[in-house]
């Protein structure tokens, strides 16, 4: 039996689904106007207005970027960093938060506190930077892992999301013999992939998204991230060298083209993940 709807509820579903469709192409158009910028040629790139599509289809803007020296090796940086610092951060997360969530651990409490006080304070700069020079790591690519190794915020989604597994499955591999470090990682570790999944989502566009770090901890131009090459481009006006050296280049191209090459490889991944996303989350928000 079919249900036929009021005229209520059909307007609802209109505004609804307009409402968010214009939300949609607000939150979209920034990346597209970009796009479209980038492969403008230089008159209607610097006319400005509302892009829906290339003017005058030309990649010299993309050229020029390429040319910049220690870019190529700045995009590489940048996936190392994010494909080596990625899985190492999630698994000491995960063992930070393994202890945590057993209530019959000693001391957890103030041990948690501990963790949420990271969250809360930061040592500074100044001690920080002091720190790293002392025990060699400036100019160092390690920064980039040891600096953002643990995350309090992940620390606690994760600790929530371990605290939702049954405790009669710890206590039934505690009766058959097993270890902590055989519960942890045959037990804990493959009933949370969800949250294991959202938390490397978090921790890969931090990475690939961090340019600070390399600005203040790296003098070597061959060991910055891309995104300090895009902060100097964006921000310090390095696009102009590079229009001397392609006439007939708008600077606005040029900015636009460093943003979609930035941008592109993290929209890529992120579909993989979303699907973990939602439930990872509200899983790991919650606590028993």
């Amino acid at each position: 039996m079919m249900i036929k709807e009021s005229f209520g509820s059909r307007l609802f579903d209109v505004i609804n689904i307009s409402l968010f469709l214009v939300l949609s192409f607000t939150m979209f158009y920034p990346l597209l106007y970009c796009l479209v910028l980038s492969l403008s040629s230089e008159a209607y790139a610097s006319q400005g207005g509302f892009f829906l599509y290339p003017r005058s289809f030309d990649l010299t803007a993309y050229k020029a970027v390429f040319s910049k020296p220690h870019l190529l090796s700045g995009l590489l940086n940048s996936i190392a960093r994010v494909l080596i610092s990625v899985p190492i951060s999630v698994f000491f997360t995960a063992l930070c938060a393994y202890p945590l969530s057993r209530k019959d651990m000693p001391h957890r409490k103030p041990l948690f506190l501990f963790v949420l006080f990271t969250m809360l304070f930061s040592g500074g700069m100044v001690p920080i930077y002091l720190l790293y020079h002392s025990i060699g790591l400036l100019d160092n690519r390690m920064v980039y892992l040891v600096q953002s190794l643990i995350s309090a915020f992940n620390v606690i989604l994760i600790r929530n999301y371990f605290q939702n597994i049954p405790d009669s499955m710890h206590q039934a591999a505690m009766i058959d013999g097993a270890t902590e470090w055989y519960i942890f990682f045959r037990i804990y570790l493959p009933l949370s992939s969800p949250i294991l999944a959202t938390v490397a989502m978090f921790q890969t566009i931090f990475h690939w998204n961090a340019w600070y770090d390399a600005v203040i901890y790296m003098n070597t131009d061959s060991k910055v991230v891309l995104q300090a090459f895009l902060q100097r481009i964006v921000i310090e006006q390095e696009w102009a060298m590079l229009r001397d050296n392609f006439i007939g280049l708008a600077p606005e191209s040029i900015k636009a083209a460093t943003v979609v090459i930035t941008v592109v490889p993290i929209m890529l991944v992120f579909p993989f993940v979303l699907k973990y996303f939602s439930k990872g989350i509200m899983l790991g928000g919650i606590k028993e």
